[in-house]
């Protein structure tokens, strides 16, 4: 990740963050998980075009679209942010 500001900002700007990317949710009852094995489909409340959310903790502070990483290895996922969530919708 670039970094951005100058080399003198708060401390508290190289602390990481933990961002967990939320794809989509499912419902399963338990006797369903149960019966899935290698191979098995678990589908979720979400198509494969729909934003995916990113949250830090359990505030969503952004949403973005899944693309491949150009600079990563071959298949590497990331994010493009499409919609930052301003502060006083974050939930």
């Amino acid at each position: 990740m670039p970094e951005d500001g100058p080399s003198h900002a708060s401390p508290f700007t190289q602390v990481p963050v933990e961002v967990t990317v939320c794809v989509g949710r499912a419902r399963p009852r338990v006797r369903d998980l149960l019966r899935l094995g290698p191979g098995g489909v678990l589908p979720l409340d979400r198509s494969v075009d729909d934003p995916v959310e990113l949250f830090v903790g359990d505030r969503l502070i952004a949403r973005g679209e899944l693309v491949e990483d150009d600079d990563g290895p071959p298949g590497q996922l990331a994010v493009r942010l499409t919609e930052i969530v301003a502060i006083e919708d974050r939930v």
